[in-house]
C-alpha cells in the first residue's frame, strides 16, 4: 500500500461534506489499507478519508487494539461532557483543550459490509467525534472559542499549504486510474 500526503488547513477539501460510500468493494478496501498505513506513518490514532483528499464517508482508527475501518458512520446518541487536549493531523503541531460529549453510540459498516454498533466513551468516543467532524467538513479549530480560533487561524495562514490535484473524490490519484 501507499502512504498518502495528509491535507492540511487551507485545503478546501477539508471543509466539504464527504459523500456516502455506495459499494464496499476492492477500491474501498485498498483505500482503507492506504489510510491505515498513512495514519501510522503520521503518526496518528485516526484518519478520515477526506484528510487524504478522498470525499467518501469512511475513517480508520487505532486506539491501541489494532486498526479498525468504519464506513458510512453515524453517531446516533451522545451524552455527558469531557474536556481533553486534542490535536489533528490536518492542523499539525497544534492542540487545544476541547469539550465534547463523553459517551457516543456509533453505527456504520466494517470493511466487509457488516453492520457495526459501538458504544464508546472518553478516548475512543473522542476519536469517533473528531473523525465524524472531518467527514462533515468541520475542522478542529472550529471547536475553539472566538479568540482561540482567531489566533489559530492567524498562525495557520502564515504556513504555506500545498494543495493536491483536482480529483473530485480523490480515488483517481490514489489508485492511479
Amino acid at each position: 500500500m501507499t502512504v498518502i500526503p495528509i491535507r492540511v488547513y487551507g485545503d478546501p477539501v477539508l471543509n466539504q461534506v464527504a459523500t456516502e460510500v455506495e459499494n464496499i468493494d476492492g477500491r474501498i478496501a485498498a483505500l482503507a489499507e492506504s489510510m491505515i498505513e498513512t495514519m501510522y506513518e503520521a503518526p496518528g490514532v485516526g484518519l478520515a478519508a477526506n484528510q487524504i483528499g478522498v470525499q467518501k464517508r469512511l475513517f480508520v482508527y487505532d486506539k491501541g487494539d489494532g486498526p479498525v475501518v468504519v464506513v458510512n458512520p453515524v453517531i446516533v446518541e451522545s451524552a455527558g461532557e469531557w474536556t481533553y487536549e486534542e490535536g489533528c493531523l490536518s492542523v499539525p503541531g497544534m492542540s487545544w483543550e476541547i469539550t465534547r460529549p463523553n459517551e457516543v453510540h456509533l453505527v456504520g459498516y466494517d470493511i466487509d459490509g457488516n453492520e457495526i454498533s459501538v458504544e464508546a466513551d472518553e478516548f475512543e468516543g473522542r476519536i469517533f467525534q473528531h473523525e465524524m467532524d472531518h467527514l462533515n467538513g468541520v475542522l478542529l479549530i472550529e471547536r475553539l472559542d472566538g479568540e482561540q480560533r482567531r489566533e489559530a487561524k492567524k498562525l495557520l495562514r502564515s504556513q504555506r499549504v500545498q494543495l493536491g490535484v483536482n480529483d473530485p473524490d480523490g480515488l483517481e490519484q490514489l489508485l492511479g486510474e
